[in-house]
């Protein structure tokens, strides 16, 4: 079974920056495509960013140029560095891994943009 704990989440100010974690294990975590997505209270959790197994990277529009997504297979975790947060950034960040048609989930961490 493949388990995924993300970290790193708090309260930061607007402007701030933050580097989520998301570490996996019982998997074969390099054959993962891997994603972060993100729940605000009151909405739908939304897609903030994708990397393939072969290291491609996809971003929602609301994010591009502020989230860069990164992995580093020999840890088995799968990062989201957050610059220049604003408020509408603070939900609840959760880390998602693919193959086929098999989905896995993390707990997920928060993230509060507040002055």
């Amino acid at each position: 079974q493949v388990q995924l704990v993300e970290s790193g989440g708090g309260l930061v100010q607007p402007g701030g920056s933050l580097r989520l974690s998301c570490a996996t294990s019982g998997g074969i975590f390099r054959i993962y495509d891997m994603a972060w997505y993100r729940q605000a209270p009151g909405k739908e959790r939304e897609l903030v960013a994708t990397i393939t197994s072969g290291g491609s990277t996809n971003y929602a529009d609301s994010v591009k140029g502020r989230f860069t997504i990164s992995r580093d297979n020999a840890k088995n975790t799968v990062y989201l560095q957050i610059e220049s947060l604003k408020p509408e950034d603070t939900a609840v960040y959760y880390c998602n891994a693919a193959i086929a048609s098999l989905r896995y989930w993390g707990q997920g961490t928060q993230v509060t943009v507040s002055s």
